[in-house]
């Protein structure tokens, strides 16, 4: 369990609470109560694909992240515009490491901008900064 100090660093920070286990585990169940933890699951999902090696492993997680995140009717669909899913569907031709960066970053930046801030009013976090 973090420090309370530790957790208040969250409210600046999503990239510090994404990369402490308990934050990203707390936001995740915020994100849940409220029916959006696709955003979260997203993004484990892009950072675990840019540490993959293999090819032949990048290009399975590659289509695994695009069925269940990017491709319409996705089952966790996640709401990015129709350029940024155009320049994803043309980077996975030859998926790379950087496949999904700028799909990540809108993300990243819709989660820092709406849940967030909700996450940080929420009980889930007043709980841990006590």
């Amino acid at each position: 369990r973090p420090s309370p100090e530790e957790a208040l660093q969250w409210r600046d920070s999503l990239e510090k609470l994404l990369q402490n286990p308990y934050g990203l585990a707390s936001f995740c169940s915020f994100l849940r109560s409220e029916f959006s933890e696709e955003n979260a699951e997203f993004w484990v999902a892009c950072e675990d694909y840019k540490k993959t090696k293999s090819p032949v492993k990048m290009a399975e997680k590659a289509k695994k992240i695009y069925e269940d995140f990017i491709q319409t009717e996705a089952p966790k669909e996640v709401n990015i515009d129709h350029f940024t899913k155009a320049v994803t569907m043309k980077n996975l031709v030859e998926p790379s490491p950087t496949s999904f960066d700028m799909a990540q970053k809108r993300i990243f930046a819709l989660m820092e901008k709406d849940s967030l801030p909700r996450f940080v009013r929420s009980e889930f976090y007043h709980e841990l900064i006590k």
